[in-house]
C-alpha cells in the first residue's frame, strides 16, 4: 500500500510538470504528439485531438512530446514555428506549474495546522546563546540580516553557514533586540544552544494563509538551491542524494510512520513531502544543463538576445549529450538508492 501511495504522489508531481508544458503548447498552437506518464514501453494509450496519451511501464518520469521540438521541422503547428517568447513560455511552464502545485498544497497545510513559528522553546545553559542573552520565548526575526519566517530556517542556518558568527534579531515583549552568537562545534555540528520544534504551530487567517504558503514554497526553493551549493562545495556526498527509487522509498516510510497518528496526519505529512518534491523538481529542471528545461531556456534566451536561432542540429546534439550524461547519473543514483535500501 505504501509503495502505491508513493508512486501516486510521485506521478501527480510529474503529471503536473508535463501538463504545464502541454497546456502552454496547446495555448500557443503547438501540436503535442504524445503526453505520457512513465518511461519505456506503453502499457495503455489512446489518441484524442491529435495527441496520444500514454501510460508507460517504468513509473518514473513522463514526457510531453511536441512536433518539431528538436528543430527537425518548422512547418505549421511545430515548436520551431512559434515565436521565441512563445517557446520560452512552453519550456518554463513545467517548473512554474510545479511551484504552483507546491503553493496549492501549502495552502492546505498552513490553513489546517498553521506554520512552524520561529520561537525559541529552549535556551540551554552554558551555551553561546545563553551567554548572548537569548531566552525561551524569543521570536527570531532575522539572522545576519536574513528574514526568518519558520523555525526550520533557524534550525538549518548553521548547516548552510557552518561556524559563522550570527547576529540574531529577535522580538521579546513587543520590543526588538539583537544578540551576536558564535556557534560552538559539537560532534561535527555547529550549535548555538537553542531549541525549538517544527510542531510548534501558529494558526493563520485566510490572508496570512496565502502569504505563508508563498513563504513555504520560497523556503523549499531556497533550501534546494542551498543544498546544491553544498553539493558543489563537497558538503553533500553522493550517498546523500536520492533518485526516484529513494524518493518512493522515503514517501512510503513517511506514510507508514504517519499511520499511527491518524488519517489527517498521513495526508498532511504526504502533502509536506509532495511540496518538497514539487519545488525540488521545479528548481532542478531550471538548472542550465542540456536536455533539462533550464538548458533549453539558455538556448532560447540566447536566441532572444541574438535575434537569431542557434543551429537546430547543433542544439539537438548538445541536448542529446546532456541527456546521456543525465541517464548515466540517474543509473548511478538509482543503484545507490537500491544499495541503501538493501543494506
Amino acid at each position: 500500500m505504501s509503495i502505491l501511495i508513493a508512486l501516486l504522489v510521485f506521478s501527480v508531481i510529474i503529471i503536473v510538470h508535463e501538463f504545464g508544458h502541454f497546456f502552454l503548447a496547446k495555448v500557443n498552437g503547438i501540436t503535442v504528439t504524445e503526453f505520457s506518464l512513465g518511461m519505456g514501453p506503453r502499457l495503455l494509450s489512446f489518441e484524442a485531438g491529435g495527441t496520444r496519451y500514454s501510460w508507460k511501464l517504468l513509473p518514473f518520469g513522463g514526457s510531453c512530446m511536441m512536433l518539431g521540438e528538436d528543430g527537425e521541422d518548422e512547418g505549421e503547428g511545430t515548436f520551431g514555428s512559434k515565436s521565441v517568447w512563445a517557446r520560452i513560455s512552453v519550456i518554463a511552464a513545467g517548473p512554474v506549474f510545479n511551484f504552483l502545485l507546491a503553493f496549492v498544497m501549502a495552502v492546505f497545510i498552513v490553513g489546517a495546522i498553521g506554520y512552524d513559528a520561529p520561537v525559541l522553546l529552549t535556551v540551554y545553559e552554558d551555551t553561546p546563546a545563553e551567554e548572548a542573552g537569548l531566552q525561551a520565548g524569543d521570536r527570531i526575526v532575522s539572522m545576519n540580516g536574513k528574514k526568518i519566517r519558520f523555525w526550520r530556517q533557524v534550525q538549518n542556518y548553521s548547516m548552510f553557514h557552518p561556524g559563522r558568527e550570527t547576529v540574531f534579531r529577535y522580538e521579546r515583549d513587543g520590543q526588538l533586540y539583537e544578540a551576536t552568537v558564535q556557534p560552538e562545534l559539537s560532534d561535527g555540528r555547529y550549535l548555538y544552544g537553542i531549541g525549538g520544534n517544527v510542531n510548534y504551530r501558529e494558526k493563520t487567517n485566510p490572508v496570512e494563509t496565502l502569504k505563508y504558503s508563498v513563504y513555504e514554497v520560497g523556503y523549499w526553493i531556497e533550501t534546494t538551491v542551498s543544498s546544491l551549493g553544498l553539493l558543489m562545495k563537497g558538503g553533500v556526498k553522493l550517498d546523500d542524494m536520492s533518485g526516484p527509487v529513494g524518493v518512493v522509498s522515503a514517501i512510503g516510510e513517511t506514510y507508514e510512520e504517519s499511520r499511527k497518528d491518524g488519517a489527517l496526519y498521513v495526508w498532511l505529512n504526504l502533502l509536506n513531502m509532495a511540496i518538497l518534491l514539487s519545488a525540488n523538481l521545479g528548481v532542478m529542471n531550471l538548472l542550465p544543463i542540456p536536455a533539462l528545461d533550464g538548458g533549453r531556456l539558455v538556448f532560447l534566451i540566447l536566441e532572444a538576445v541574438r535575434r537569431k536561432r542557434i543551429e537546430p542540429e547543433l542544439e539537438a546534439k548538445i541536448h542529446f549529450a546532456g541527456l546521456m550524461a543525465l541517464m548515466i547519473l540517474m543509473v548511478v543514483v538509482m543503484f545507490n538508492d537500491v544499495r541503501k535500501i538493501i543494506m
